[in-house]
């Protein structure tokens, strides 16, 4: 019972301070509307009922991420990191032998598969990725970005945390990664340029956000040396930067794949017209 009492206390805290988020929001539009436009809103209950729901559903969700994406995140991270987990780490301790960043390899699996799990059901990038389809006349799919995205991310956050364990420097990745981006940029179709940077910002979001962080502290707090607040942070860096290079090197595969099929048609086209002559 007590345990009930302190849930609904806490999300009675966390709804409060949600309010306190979007009244600014509120003053914005509605003090526009009225001193700016000098109009009345069309449908203010229907309007005022959104709102309400966006202040419960975001309180909600924060309730969620701490009760239950940061602790899982923290805790799946010492799982994996664990010596009676990881083969024939005690016995290395023991002999004074350091672990190699090889046994570690359930956490990179891990990472991946967590990392494309939470970028497709990302909800913003579902939203990006419908408004790219339309605005492209359906030439950008759907499906495509939301894969090559979903890959960029989880290639990303898997090289991260072997980068914790590791212990290399987090700007010699994050340098050389946006070296990349601009050797990409200055070959890749010029449609796809803005929407894959975008892409960049919409996987740091609501889902993604605070498993990964949530992975990033857990690792970081069990693997000797590193620091929380460097190492576990800097894995949300990997998810920003990767998936700019897969939307790039998405559509520049997509642009050769269909270069080639037009320089095939094109030649069959040719040769017909010399056999006929």
């Amino acid at each position: 019972m007590n345990g009930v009492i302190e849930e609904v206390l806490q999300f009675a805290v966390t709804f409060l301070h949600t309010i306190q988020d979007v009244i600014p929001i509120a003053v914005i539009i509605f003090g526009f509307q009225f001193f700016i436009i000098r109009k009345p809103i069309p449908n203010l209950k229907r309007v005022l009922t959104g709102f309400f729901y966006v202040v419960l559903g975001l309180a909600l969700f924060l309730q969620g991420l701490e009760d239950a994406l940061f602790p899982i995140g923290k805790m799946m991270a010492h799982q994996l990191t664990d010596l009676e987990f990881i083969k024939h780490s005690t016995q290395a301790l023991e002999q004074g032998i350091a672990i190699h960043w090889s046994q570690y390899y359930w956490v990179y699996i891990f990472a991946f598969t967590i990392g494309f799990s939470t970028t497709i059901a990302e909800p913003s990038l579902l939203a990006v990725a419908i408004k790219a389809n339309e605005v492209s006349g359906g030439s950008i799919g759907i499906w495509g970005l939301r894969i090559a995205v979903a890959l960029g991310v989880a290639i990303g956050i898997s090289l991260g945390c072997w980068r914790i364990v590791t212990g290399l420097p987090l700007h010699y990745f994050i340098i050389s990664g946006y070296i990349i981006v601009v050797i990409q940029t200055i070959y890749s179709p010029k449609l796809i340029i803005p929407l894959a940077y975008d892409s960049g910002g919409v996987t740091t979001s609501t889902v993604t956000v605070p498993i990964v962080t949530a992975l990033g502290i857990g690792l970081a707090s069990k693997v000797p040396g590193r620091s929380e607040l460097i190492d576990g942070f800097g894995l949300i860096a990997f998810a920003s930067l990767f998936p700019i290079i897969s939307v790039l090197a998405y559509a520049q595969l997509s642009q050769w794949y269909a270069n080639r099929n037009n320089s095939k048609t094109l030649q069959a086209s040719q040769n017909k017209e010399q056999t006929e002559n």
